[in-house]
């Protein structure tokens, strides 16, 4: 008799092992549907959102754009800068040592 049951046991072991086994398979299957399906839903929510937002772009005329302010001038260049510091210098309106400082104050030393 203790062989018979030996059989028996392994059987019912490998059988119940696999009924787990299936069982959480079938759990995550169903765990993966729920989350993709609300996945789906959010993507059709998002999709719904879209297409109301261009619909609404489409039947309101859009406000007539406000002109551009006209740009700043841009700064002179430091080449500019320095050529008026050496005719200033050369016209004698900036001593030596001012054009130096203007110099230095103009190379950021």
């Amino acid at each position: 008799m203790l062989r018979r049951r030996r059989p028996l046991l392994r059987a019912a072991v490998v059988g119940g092992g696999a009924y787990m086994a299936g069982k959480s398979h079938a759990r995550h299957q169903a765990e993966q549907d729920s989350y993709e399906a609300e996945q789906n839903s959010r993507l059709d929510d998002l999709e719904g959102q879209q297409q109301s937002g261009q619909q609404q772009q489409y039947s309101q005329p859009a406000p007539p754009a406000a002109p551009a302010p006209p740009a700043a001038p841009a700064p002179p260049s430091m080449t500019d800068q320095l050529s008026q510091l050496a005719t200033l210098h050369q016209q004698g309106a900036l001593t030596d040592s001012e054009f130096a400082a203007a110099k230095a104050k103009l190379f950021g030393t």
